[in-house]
């Protein structure tokens, strides 16, 4: 009989990769990729305290209008944010905000007004999410979690233009392509990024919208272009609260 992911957990009764357990985490779960935001995100939390570090996954739990809320870091590409968001489900974790960078795309996208992207959907261009869905199946972010995005950054002003993001593997492949042998079919496909008006480039929103999808929980992305910002944390922060208190009265 083949493993079940819930039961790969290490000898202290947690979740072999992330090293939490049910109750560390809240049902609401902030995604940045890289340990050192979590501390910086943290902070935007009330009462947070650190739960775990393990590998590229550090997390940190604290509460929003006095709901458990957490943070955890994904590290750098689909794979490692596939197992983080599996090992957050399991501790019953089922609401996830991307936070993160991304670079632009289309030209559209390079409109410096704009901060960055709510992402609404994902280009499926990496290679983790094949073992679990069939590629013709589309990552799309959850409507009322890229809703409740949107609201807070309307709220608060900034400008964040809604749009899908290319998910890839290869970071060099995107700045570095003359150097690959690889090299037509990687100018071919981005070609094909720009004319389809994709607005952002990024590395695991894809692995966040599939599993989440495929496992019954509810995902959206805020990506800043260029270099984080505290804009982009204010508005995930904000769309969680008005997610909790939209929760509150459907239950």
């Amino acid at each position: 009989m083949a493993i079940q992911s819930k039961d790969v957990i290490n000898k202290n009764g947690q979740q072999y990769h992330i090293c939490c357990a049910k109750g560390d985490v809240g049902r609401y779960v902030l995604l940045p990729g890289d340990p050192f935001r979590t501390d910086i995100i943290a902070k935007h939390l009330e009462d947070a305290k650190l739960v775990a570090h393990n590998r590229e996954h550090k997390t940190w739990t604290g509460t929003l209008n006095g709901v458990k809320v957490s943070v955890t870091s994904t590290g750098m590409g689909c794979p490692s944010a596939a197992i983080a968001i599996e090992e957050l489900i399991h501790c019953g974790a089922d609401t996830f905000i991307r936070i993160g960078t991304c670079g632009r795309v289309c030209p559209e996208s390079y409109d410096e007004s704009l901060e960055g992207v709510i992402i609404t959907g994902a280009v499926r261009d990496e290679g983790t999410t094949i073992h679990y869905v069939p590629i013709e199946y589309p990552a799309m972010a959850d409507r009322y979690v890229t809703d409740a995005l949107a609201k807070a950054c309307a709220k608060k002003g900034y400008k964040f233009a809604e749009g899908i993001a290319q998910s890839k593997d290869a970071f060099y492949g995107q700045h570095d392509p003359d150097s690959m042998p690889n090299s037509g079919r990687l100018h071919q496909r981005w070609t094909a990024w720009e004319k389809s008006r994709v607005m952002a480039s990024e590395m695991e929103t894809a692995a966040l919208f599939i599993v989440s999808s495929i496992r019954g929980a509810r995902a959206g992305a805020i990506m800043a272009y260029g270099s984080m910002n505290d804009h982009t944390i204010e508005i995930a922060c904000d769309a969680i609260k008005i997610l909790i208190e939209n929760d509150k009265e459907n239950e």
